[in-house]
């Protein structure tokens, strides 16, 4: 009897590591809005991570935040790096693209509560008077990540905040127009 439990016991796993092994390898999240501010006032706003503090939706997880900034103050090469509470994390993030009025490349990575690298883009395009925004990140899905998109997705763990934080930014962005 024990052995039929144990067989039947390795038969699921099996299965669960299967089912999770079929999971996509790569995720994409991508949230766009219209902002009544010129290309350049968004720009300035996502190309210089002190600005972020104004329109990022994580910003406000942990007010006891450690934050610090190193390289030049925005563009190429700017690093924003910050250690929070739980809700928070640990991580870096470094401007590796910048192409002026029209995108902003950053890479990211979590060190908590759990590693983890992506690159976001925020792409801007002139819309009349105003500004088109996409907000877009894309990873690799590790096998942790490809477990938890059994039960959700990082669509619908990471999109409510860029959603969030693109209405933030309309705020700030159409405030400085």
């Amino acid at each position: 009897m024990i052995l039929k439990i144990l067989v039947a016991f390795l038969i699921a796993v099996g299965i669960v590591v299967v089912l999770i092994a079929m999971q996509p390898a790569t995720y994409t999240v991508v949230r766009s809005t219209s902002i009544a501010a010129a290309p350049g006032v968004v720009f300035a706003q996502v190309n210089d991570f002190h600005n972020w503090a104004k329109w990022s939706p994580w910003e406000k997880l942990d007010p006891a935040m450690k934050k610090t900034y190193e390289g030049p103050a925005a563009g190429v090469g700017a690093v924003y790096k910050w250690a929070g509470n739980a809700a928070a994390g640990e991580g870096m993030m470094k401007i590796a693209g910048s192409d002026t009025d029209h995108k902003v490349s950053i890479d990211l990575a979590f060190t908590k509560p759990y590693e983890s690298s992506s690159r976001t883009e925020l792409s801007i395009r002139p819309d009349g008077a105003g500004s088109s925004v996409s907000w877009t990140m894309t990873g690799q899905n590790n096998f942790a990540l490809k477990a938890i998109a059994l039960f959700s997705s990082m669509d619908k763990m990471i999109g409510p905040d860029f959603e969030k934080g693109l209405s933030q930014l309309k705020t700030v962005a159409e405030a400085a127009k």
